[in-house]
C-alpha cells in the first residue's frame, strides 16, 4: 500500500512538475492559499482543524500503548488511527496538488514529516508495531508558529539557527578536542585499573565510556575506580567536565549576540509561502518571492 502511494505520487508530481501559474485555476489557487497560508481567516481556520487532528492522533497513538486501554479500547484506537491516516493522507496529496512545485514541497521539511506521519499505518498492514511510530505527527504541531503569526519566535529562531551556523568551525574544533581528551583518558584509566584487578575496565572503549560519561557528568555509576590513583584521575575529569560545559555555552552565546546585532533591524514578515520554490519568511508587503523570483499570491485583510 505505501509503495503504491508512493509510486503515484512521484508519477503525479513528474506530471505537474512543469505546470506554471497561469495553468492553475483560480480555486486551485484559492485552495493553496487556504492549506498553506495562514493569512486569512480559512486558511487560519484549516491550520487550526490540522492541529487539533495532529494533537488528538498524537494522544490516540500514545494511549493505545497503555495496555489496560488498549485492551479495553484497542478496536476504537485502531478505528480512529486510520480516520486520522485517511485525512492526512488526503491533506497530503491535497498540498501536492495544489504546489506549483511538487517536488520542493516533498523534500521540504514539512513535506518529509507529512509523509512520515501517514506511511507507517500502511507499513503497518505488512510489519507489525511500526503505527507507534505516528508520534512522528508531533512534529507537525510546529505550524503553530506560522498560524498564530508568532513573528517574534521565528525572529529568534532565526536567530539561533544563525548562531548555530556561525559557530559550527568552532564547536567542531571543540568536539574533536574532547574525543581526543576522552580517548587519553580513557586508555589511562584502562591501564591503571587494569592493573589494580578493576574488571569494569576490561577494554579501551569501556573505559573510554566512562570517560564520555564521567566528563559530561552523568555519571551512571555503572563502572567505577577502585585504585586510589583511578580515583584522582576520576575526580580530575568531574571537575573538568564543569569547565567543558562552559565552553559550548560561550561559543554560542557569543554568535547569539552577534546575530542579533547583525539582524537587529528586522523586517515584518508573514506567513505566506511560495507555492514555486516553498520559501518563507517573506516582508508583509512582498508581490515577488525572494528567492525564486516567482509572484506572491495578494494578502487577504
Amino acid at each position: 500500500m505505501a509503495a503504491i502511494i508512493i509510486i503515484t505520487t512521484l508519477d503525479f508530481m513528474a506530471k505537474n512538475e512543469n505546470q506554471n501559474e497561469k495553468t492553475f485555476s483560480p480555486f486551485r489557487e484559492r485552495l493553496y492559499e487556504i492549506i498553506f497560508e495562514a493569512d486569512s481567516p480559512l486558511g487560519k481556520a484549516f491550520d487550526v482543524i490540522l492541529l487539533v487532528f495532529i494533537l488528538f492522533s498524537v494522544i490516540s497513538v500514545m494511549l493505545e500503548t497503555v495496555p489496560n486501554l488498549n485492551a479495553k479500547y484497542g478496536a476504537l484506537f485502531k478505528g480512529l488511527e486510520w480516520v486520522f491516516t485517511v485525512f492526512f493522507t488526503l491533506e497530503y496529496f491535497t498540498r501536492i496538488y495544489t504546489v506549483h512545485s511538487p517536488k520542493k514541497y516533498m523534500t521540504s521539511f514539512f513535506g518529509i514529516v507529512d509523509l512520515l506521519s501517514i506511511l507507517p499505518t500502511y507499513i503497518g498492514l505488512l510489519l507489525y508495531g511500526t503505527h507507534s511510530l505516528m508520534v512522528i505527527r508531533a512534529l507537525r504541531l510546529l505550524r503553530v508558529f506560522r498560524i498564530f503569526k508568532l513573528g517574534g519566535f521565528l525572529f529568534e529562531g532565526q536567530i539561533i539557527i544563525k548562531a548555530l551556523k556561525e559557530s559550527r568551525n568552532k564547536i567542531t574544533v571543540f568536539m574533536f578536542f574532547i574525543l581526543i581528551i576522552v580517548s587519553i583518558f580513557g586508555s589511562i584509566m584502562y591501564l591503571i585499573e587494569g592493573a589494580a584487578g578493576n574488571e569494569a575496565f576490561d577494554s579501551i572503549p569501556r573505559s573510554v565510556y566512562w570517560a564520555v560519561v564521567t566528563l559530561t557528568t552523568v555519571g551512571y555509576g555503572d563502572i567505577s575506580p577502585i585504585s586510589p590513583l583511578g580515583q584522582f584521575i576520576a575526580a580530575i575529569i568531574m571537575i573538568l567536565g564543569y569547565s567543558v560545559i562552559a565552553v559550548p555555552t560561550g561559543i554560542v552565546s557569543s554568535e547569539v549576540t552577534r546575530a542579533y546585532r547583525r539582524k537587529k533591524q528586522k523586517e515584518i514578515i508573514n506567513t505566506q509561502l511560495c507555492s514555486h520554490c516553498m520559501d518563507d519568511e517573506h516582508h508583509f508587503k512582498a508581490k515577488f518571492c525572494k528567492t525564486c523570483g516567482n509572484k506572491m499570491h495578494p494578502l487577504d485583510h
